[in-house]
């Protein structure tokens, strides 16, 4: 372990800490405007609230490491997120560009987790590495819901439209 792995730990566990405050953003807006696709909406809710409990684990091991967040980074994050939220308001197929979105999403959550537990890992810090490997199963297992019922989602939403109902969200 060197010096230098400890500091790209600590830099990239703030970079997840401000993906997740993103993440929180873009979940808390979407599940607020989902209308017609129950299952969808109570998935995404929950999943919102995994992801603070995660936030909270990251910023736990950044403040155990004797580190902290960035704030730039997570007001960043912030703002992206509701950039994000904002953008589906314009999308006349919100329900589905914003699924094949969070599919995207927790991909880019779940190689960003297996970087830090390699990392964790490699700087000896079995606690960040735990860390790490729990969150990587909710990604996990969000990525798989997600790929579950994108088909199903886009289904209802081409027989809400094409029925003449609101089928935006």
């Amino acid at each position: 372990m060197s010096q230098n792995d400890d500091e790209r730990l600590d830099q990239w566990l703030r970079d997840a800490h401000a993906m997740e405050q993103q993440a929180v953003k873009m979940l808390d807006s979407m599940a607020g405007r989902i209308e017609n696709y129950p299952e969808l909406k109570a998935r995404i809710a929950r999943h919102a609230e995994e992801t603070r409990l995660q936030a909270a684990s990251l910023e736990d091991c950044l403040k155990r490491r004797g580190s902290d967040v960035s704030t730039l980074k997570d007001m960043a994050g912030k703002f992206m997120g509701i950039g994000q939220g904002l953008s589906g308001l314009v999308a006349g197929d919100e329900i589905v560009k914003g699924s094949m979105a969070g599919y995207t999403f927790e991909h880019m959550e779940i190689a960003a987790y297996r970087v830090l537990i390699a990392t964790a890992e490699r700087a000896g810090d079995t606690e960040t590495r735990d860390a790490c490997q729990a969150i990587l199963r909710e990604e996990e297992e969000m990525a798989d819901w997600l790929a579950d019922h994108l088909g199903p989602t886009t289904l209802r939403y081409l027989e809400r439209e094409a029925s003449g109902q609101t089928a935006k969200h």
